[in-house]
């Protein structure tokens, strides 16, 4: 019989080069797939916006992410917190790629100098209409688009951004993951900012959303023309994303810290 304190579990902050900044992760490595009603709770108790739970499969990870209410189909900052915790903990050997089975398909994540980088999907977004979203944004909104997870829209400046207070409750009650906010940059370190709210998923503000950069490379890439962007998300820990379009895939680069690692139960039979 396993013991009952079996399963490493770290917390990380992804899209950080120091403690306590970026988007923390919770990263649970079981040896075998948990039930799903399981990883619920534990994401639940972990109270993060995402707890990734990763375990061999097949050549690489199976990997699935939760927030503390749902699991969702995709997630930057907990596979790039995954990655780091599977080189760390020396399940993978330190160079070797992290490969993930996903509900998104195949993603891939490499150490790149002092980085990390995600190999994702290019998620666009399609221009759309949606009062109701523009009335809860609560400023003036110059272009609006939507692709499979998420609404997007572009602001003024990056002030406006910074300084939106959108209507969360109104948010919350649109068909969708999330609403993304984005400008272009006023300063010279990056190219464009955002911010990003889940109200609909128990997140009001993420700190630093990897997956919402899908939909912001190609479409900064083809306003500013240039494949090779920086990106800040200008939540109150903020974090850098330096994003790379490749076709219909864009590649995430970013830092992590572990904040803490420990162990803990196995899930109770019939969990």
């Amino acid at each position: 019989m396993p013991s009952r304190a079996d399963i490493s579990i770290l917390q990380i902050d992804a899209f950080a080069a120091e403690p306590f900044t970026g988007n923390p992760a919770a990263v649970c490595l079981p040896a075998t797939e948990p039930p799903t009603g399981w990883m619920q709770q534990v994401a639940s108790e972990m109270n993060l916006s995402e707890t990734a739970f990763a375990w061999p499969s097949g050549d690489g990870h199976r990997l699935r992410w939760f927030t503390p209410v749902a699991e969702v189909d995709l997630c930057g900052h907990a596979t790039l917190a995954t990655a780091h915790a599977l080189w760390e903990s020396g399940r993978l050997a330190k160079g070797e790629q992290a490969v993930f089975e996903t509900q998104s398909g195949k993603l891939t994540a490499s150490q790149a100098g002092d980085a990390i980088q995600l190999d994702f999907p290019a998620e666009p977004a399609e221009a759309c209409v949606d009062d109701v979203l523009e009335q809860a944004i609560g400023t003036e909104v110059i272009w609006c688009g939507k692709n499979r997870m998420d609404f997007m829209v572009q602001l003024p400046s990056a002030n406006a951004v910074r300084r939106c207070r959108p209507d969360l409750p109104r948010l919350a009650k649109l068909e969708t993951r999330g609403i993304i906010i984005t400008a272009e940059a006023d300063d010279d370190r990056t190219d464009f900012i955002s911010r990003f709210f889940c109200p609909t998923l128990g997140i009001n503000e993420d700190p630093v959303t990897g997956s919402a950069h899908c939909c912001l490379t190609p479409f900064w890439a083809e306003r500013l023309g240039r494949n090779t962007l920086v990106g800040f998300q200008a939540s109150k820990r903020g974090g850098f994303v330096r994003c790379t379009l490749t076709g219909d895939r864009v590649l995430l680069g970013g830092q992590a810290v572990t904040i803490f690692s420990g162990t803990m139960n196995t899930p109770p039979p019939g969990a």
